[in-house]
């Protein structure tokens, strides 16, 4: 279990990736972050998240590190239309949530192979090796989630 002082640090981290996408200064940040704009399940307000991605072919795949239980999760569960910022690109996705173990220990292994000391750093910290074992990243998985965002349409 990840202590919640590492949770806060990642917040104050976050609200400064937002502020650069907001005052359109993305581009620094967007070769590793983007920022996912969702409507919140309960609230029907628009919410804006900064998250880590990966991408692959036309897709763009988040994991979320809090797992299935995750806000932005869980309002991306509900309602899967999301505008998309990553860099000074600006689209419409729809965002499919993935929690089949296999599949979401395939993206870690892929994120860990594309960033092994960063990864490997967040897997010490779930208290896995640098270089987990396949069993390793299934039993993570189980506690991990997916999104894959599919393009649709460019926005201003």
């Amino acid at each position: 279990m990840i202590p919640d002082k590492f949770w806060t640090r990642i917040k104050n981290v976050q609200r400064i990736h937002q502020r650069l996408y907001d005052s359109g200064r993305g581009w620094i940040v967007g070769w590793l972050i983007l920022l996912l704009r969702h409507t919140g399940r309960k609230s029907g307000k628009q919410y804006a998240t900064p998250l880590q991605y990966e991408k692959i072919g036309e897709t763009y795949c988040i994991g979320a590190g809090r797992g299935a239980q995750a806000d932005w999760f869980c309002n991306v569960q509900a309602n899967p239309r999301v505008q998309v910022s990553v860099g000074r690109r600006n689209f419409k996705a729809l965002a499919e949530p993935v929690t089949d173990p296999e599949r979401v220990a395939d993206f870690l292994a892929y994120r860990l192979k594309r960033h092994p000391t960063m990864i490997g750093l967040m897997m010490k910290l779930h208290r896995l090796p640098m270089k987990p074992s396949r069993a390793q990243f299934l039993e993570l998985a189980q506690k991990t989630a997916l999104i894959i965002l599919h393009p649709q349409e460019e926005t201003a």
